[in-house]
């Protein structure tokens, strides 16, 4: 068992997307997804506030943790513009209070992520022995590698595609993520992925990870988060 003292939960964002620029901070749905993030994980009813950072670079980001009265990290510009190197994008890892042996990674950009699903990851992880979980997607589908070649084994005695038939697979969520953190500095991030249960994977509904990384999603998102949310609050 993993106690909730021993976890930090982080959330990190910057505002240096090419694809969908300043999407963190950017109205959406007459707030931001930042806010939607924050808002949502002060909710919590497992993790405490004080286990909760906000890894940020920019001002405008800093402002909104600040709003919610939440702790920060003071991000470098190094890490902000990092795109491979671990121990530069997870620069807390050997920074953090020494209490906490264990990270919980959130991403921002996934709006229609429930409080309860995280709770339900965060409860997940401090009952398991292993020291990684990754939250990945229930698939059921047919797929080939790159060369053409079919790598889903087809289902015995059927001639059709049949997606009920077929095999099931797991497709990464990038929604949520939890390791130990003494590992980051050897460049391992939840585990080896090269064992079974090396990290544990924690099957998460489709609708909830969706994750915007490109401006026709931003605009998908905006639109629906805004019918199904910001309606019913009207109501």
């Amino acid at each position: 068992m993993k106690h909730i003292d021993e976890i930090a939960v982080i959330v990190q964002a910057r505002m240096n997307s090419k694809r969908v620029p300043q999407k963190m901070v950017r109205p959406f749905a007459g707030t931001t997804l930042m806010d939607i993030c924050l808002e949502k994980l002060t909710r919590s009813t497992v993790i405490p506030k004080q286990n909760i950072y906000i890894s940020v670079f920019e001002p405008e980001l800093r402002d909104i943790a600040v709003r919610h009265g939440l702790q920060i990290y003071d991000r470098s510009e190094l890490s902000a513009n990092a795109e491979s190197s671990l121990t530069e994008i997870y620069e807390w890892h050997d920074k953090l209070p020494q209490q906490y042996k264990y990270i919980i990674l959130i991403n921002a950009c996934s709006p229609f992520l429930e409080i309860a699903t995280v709770d339900k990851f965060v409860q997940k992880y401090m009952e398991i022995e292993q020291t990684g979980l990754f939250g990945v997607i229930h698939k059921k589908n047919y797929y080939w590698n790159k060369s053409g070649v079919m790598v889903t084994p087809w289902p015995v005695d059927q001639t059709i595609m049949n997606t009920k038939a077929v095999e099931v697979t797991y497709e990464a969520a990038h929604c949520l993520y939890a390791s130990r953190i003494d590992t980051i500095k050897d460049d391992v991030f939840m585990g080896s992925f090269k064992q079974k249960d090396d990290p544990v994977l924690f099957p998460m509904d489709d609708f909830e990870v969706f994750d915007i990384d490109y401006e026709w999603q931003f605009c998908m998102a905006e639109a629906y988060y805004g019918q199904l949310y910001c309606q019913n609050v009207a109501e």
